[in-house]
């Protein structure tokens, strides 16, 4: 069974993608669609793909696409995804799943009514700690793990300045205030893909921004944001705690290691600092640095990064780790010479959402995952507002099926 999709979105993250949906044998046909029809244009010329839609309207309404894939800007998936949905498409989503509870609800309703396939692209679901951490838990090596620490340390200067101009054109600076809790999902899902558990409550501290250069500023921000930091403690359910830092004005080298994460158990422990990461138990410690690196798999000059800023392009780049090799053998051998990115995870997010169609099975970040991977952050932003003031987060439970 194959199936034809469309990509709704051809910006600089959604090229990448779009190359590896073309060549998964489980697709026939991909087009695109793009709010700046030349921009959709290029990516079919680039590509070779199907063809392009001349909206979003048009491709949702088109019979003969099966599946939607969402990569436009992340304050807009909510409403997109359920209109796609309502329309009888599958969905593929960037993140995050959306920016509000009625939202994310509306988009579980549609799932629950149509039984239709609904993914979220949470890249760390795939990285390599997470994975790591996912196969030491399974080996029981951890014991119960009561506390956990998920980063997403990306300074506005390298590279996002960049990114929001391209995608925002002259009012850029009104949409690059985006609230740091509100793109939760690459700290909270890397910490939550590997430990079966889901936030319950959250008290959160915002830092007020003080660069003065019209970005987080309240009278510029579309969402009337100024904090450029924040920091939240969660409880988990069944005892224990998380923490999460969303960071956009910090002293560290991001394109090194944007996402890092610990976790602590009874019986072991796993660290991550930008270039070293560390196995702990009671009996010693080992540098497992060698067992999660990734390995390029494209030149950082290569031309189909023109558009993306070069402090940005590692992450674009960054193939299968180590602790990879044995799940990447499932992948199709179309995929073995096909660039990757954001540590090893495209080529296995992309896998994930056809076989999810093909094989009628629930994906692994399905909506109510994405749910648990995007709402906490949400109502960490509604703490921080209220300073710091100690807020439940409402849950969805599980996907249907799933246990």
């Amino acid at each position: 069974m194959t199936f034809t999709l469309g990509m709704v979105g051809a910006g600089q993250f959604s090229a990448h993608f779009a190359s590896l949906f073309q060549l998964h044998p489980g697709i026939s046909a991909v087009y695109a669609t793009d709010a700046i029809p030349e921009r959709a244009d290029q990516l079919v010329r680039d590509l070779g793909l199907a063809g392009t839609r001349p909206d979003f309207d048009a491709m949702i309404a088109d019979p003969s696409i099966d599946a939607v894939a969402i990569f436009t800007q992340r304050w807009t998936h909510g409403p997109l995804v359920v209109a796609a949905l309502r329309a009888g498409k599958h969905v593929y989503s960037a993140v995050p799943m959306a920016i509000s509870v009625d939202e994310i609800a509306a988009i579980i309703d549609a799932v629950r009514e149509t039984g239709l396939t609904y993914m979220m692209g949470e890249t760390s679901q795939y990285n390599p700690a997470t994975v790591f951490a996912r196969q030491r838990l399974a080996e029981g090596a951890f014991g119960r793990v009561f506390y956990a620490e998920g980063d997403y340390l990306h300074d506005m200067d390298l590279g996002f300045y960049d990114a929001y101009r391209y995608s925002g054109g002259e009012g850029w600076r009104a949409t690059a205030s985006y609230p740091p809790m509100w793109y939760p999902t690459h700290s909270i899902g890397g910490v939550l893909g590997a430990i079966p558990t889901y936030a319950t409550s959250v008290s959160c501290i915002g830092v007020r921004d003080d660069r003065n250069d019209g970005v987080f500023d309240t009278e510029v921000s579309m969402f009337g944001n100024d904090f450029s930091n924040a920091t939240a403690l969660f409880e988990l359910a069944g005892g224990g705690s998380m923490r999460i830092n969303e960071f956009r004005r910090v002293g560290y080298p991001s394109p090194l290691r944007e996402s890092r994460f610990r976790w602590f158990g009874t019986e072991g422990s796993f660290e991550q600092l930008a270039t070293t990461s560390v196995w702990q138990d009671k009996q010693g410690a080992e540098d497992v640095s060698a067992v999660i690196a990734t390995r390029a798999t494209l030149s950082e000059d290569d031309p189909r990064l023109a558009n993306v800023a070069p402090s940005l392009r590692s992450a674009f780049v960054s193939g299968h780790a180590p602790v990879h090799d044995a799940e990447a053998a499932r992948l199709p051998k179309e995929f073995a010479v096909a660039p990757d990115g954001h540590e090893g995870s495209h080529q296995f997010l992309v896998d994930d959402f056809v076989r999810a169609i093909s094989d009628g099975v629930v994906p692994p970040v399905n909506a109510w995952t994405a749910a648990r991977y995007t709402l906490p952050g949400l109502i960490a932003h509604q703490s921080a507002l209220a300073g710091g003031e100690r807020l439940t987060i409402p849950d969805f439970g599980d996907a249907p099926g799933s246990r």
